[in-house]
């Protein structure tokens, strides 16, 4: 594929809450990629609406600026079927995370054959859908997750700090080579 224009992607990073996980990887991964023609959109999420219209976790913001990550703003917000269409790729934080997504994509496509999309339903089940994938796994350790600092030592949010990085990387050179796939996104 040398020399063949790709498409920009865009991407949203999944956790459960979306106050800690995703919203670091939101920032690390948009510092990363301020300049890359090959990322359009960024954006992150969770699966569950426990922390709606929340701001990230302080210790998310201080470890951002411990590593000169100014500026970053988010508000905290659930997963909707839309967003399925909207992002090319859905980078979850862990397992528990990918099941939700597909069981959440079975139940759209359930929904859809009986009834038709709607405005709140819409179809899934077309190639435009964005594949559901495992983060970890583009940081050399397949099936590597990001463990929920919320509850965890100070550390735990330099740890997924790390990670992040890593597999922003990691991702980003599968990107430049056309080498992502989806095969991660089998989860039982």
């Amino acid at each position: 594929m040398a020399g063949q224009e790709r498409k920009p992607v865009s991407v949203l990073f999944v956790c459960l809450g979306n106050i800690c996980r995703s919203p670091l990887a939101e920032g690390v991964f948009e510092h990363l990629t301020r300049k890359n023609p090959s990322i359009d959109k960024i954006d992150s999420c969770g699966t569950g609406d426990y922390h709606t219209t929340e701001q990230p976790d302080s210790r998310v913001m201080t470890e951002l600026s411990r590593h000169g990550i100014q500026g970053y703003q988010h508000q905290a917000r659930q997963f909707v079927p839309e967003d399925f269409l909207r992002f090319d790729y859905i980078l979850a934080m862990d397992t528990q995370n990918i099941r939700d997504l597909e069981r959440f994509r079975r139940g759209l496509r359930a929904t859809k054959g009986r009834r038709g999309a709607t405005a709140s339903q819409p179809d899934v089940s077309g190639t435009a859908e964005g594949k559901v994938m495992l983060f970890g796994d583009f940081g050399g350790k397949p099936g590597e997750e990001v463990k929920d600092p919320y509850y965890g030592l100070k550390d735990g949010f330099q740890i997924a700090y790390e990670q992040m990085v890593r597999f922003t990387d990691g991702f980003l050179q599968e990107i430049e080579n056309g080498t992502v796939t989806s095969q991660v996104s089998e989860a039982s």
